[in-house]
């Protein structure tokens, strides 16, 4: 992503934290695969998938704005 647009921050492991559940917990939960979880964990997606995001939501009862982070860009 060009960082002259700024980036949008998964904040999964916030969000864990706070709610108290495991990330095994969570893949249980979501019906995801823990390499599929460990890459929302560290920011390392490319394209988000809204089906994940929704379950993620659904999983640990949060809203999107709860797991979602914009950061401007550092030159406006």
């Amino acid at each position: 992503m060009s960082e002259e647009f700024g980036k949008v921050r998964m904040r999964l492991n916030e969000v864990m934290k706070e709610k108290g559940i495991s990330k095994s917990k969570l893949s249980f939960k979501a019906e995801l695969q823990r390499t599929q979880l460990n890459h929302y964990c560290d920011n390392k997606i490319v394209r988000v998938d809204f089906d994940i995001l929704g379950r993620l939501c659904t999983a640990l009862d949060c809203d999107i704005t709860d797991l979602l982070e914009y950061i401007p860009p550092e030159n406006k």
